[in-house]
């Protein structure tokens, strides 16, 4: 059950952030700014990301208590949302969801500090990540162990993310376009595989259907 919680979370978390994208972009977006600039930048969007992530993560089962949604409904509606961001993937479309839009990497490239936004907030801390980590933690019904696994899958992906910015000319270089779409759209089709499945268990745990 450890070994499965992890696998999900590392999958769900690398597709819904994209480290590889997040470098690709961050290295477009600091091509004229220094070195040490682009370190610092890189230091705290990934900082800023990770504390967005992990408020959502153990605040947003709460939140959604208070608006009276059920765990059913997480499931199916973030299901539902995965499974939008998994055929995004898969064709190569960008809906914002987990990457920039175009009209947000316009007002980017005018500013002098890109850490905040659109770094941190929405490329790495983007919707469906938001998203992920509130179901995957709620998925884990209150098992602390469970929940130890899913944040510690979701650091390793920020610090991965973190590392392929600090490393990002080198990486895009290294798989070139084709290549960093190759790997986009392999997890694209994992993440709509694992959005699927959680919108059976929702529909499932929802009692819509007699003996599901």
């Amino acid at each position: 059950m450890m070994l499965e919680t992890a696998t999900v979370a590392l999958a769900t978390f690398f597709a819904t952030i994209g480290p590889l994208d997040v470098a690709a972009v961050f290295a477009a977006l600091t091509a004229s700014h220094s070195p040490q600039r682009r370190r610092q930048m890189a230091f705290r969007g990934a900082f800023i990301a990770t504390a967005v992530l992990l408020l959502f993560a153990f605040t947003g089962e709460t939140i959604l208590e208070l608006l009276g949604i059920s765990l059913a409904a997480l499931r199916t509606g973030g299901g539902i949302l995965l499974l939008l961001i998994g055929i995004d993937m898969v064709f190569q479309r960008s809906s914002g969801s987990t990457s920039t839009t175009d009209e947000e990497e316009a007002e980017a490239m005018g500013k002098q500090d890109i850490s905040v936004f659109p770094i941190a907030t929405p490329l790495i801390a983007g919707p469906g990540a938001m998203g992920a980590a509130v179901l995957l933690i709620a998925d884990t019904e209150g098992d602390l162990i469970l929940q130890a696994i899913i944040v510690a899958s979701l650091l390793v992906i920020l610090a991965m993310t973190l590392i392929f910015m600090l490393l990002s000319a080198q990486v895009d270089r290294l798989f070139g376009k084709t290549g960093m779409h190759v790997i986009t759209r392999i997890m694209g089709v994992l993440l709509a595989a694992l959005a699927v499945q959680f919108i059976f268990d929702g529909i499932a745990a929802s009692g819509l259907i007699p003996g599901s």
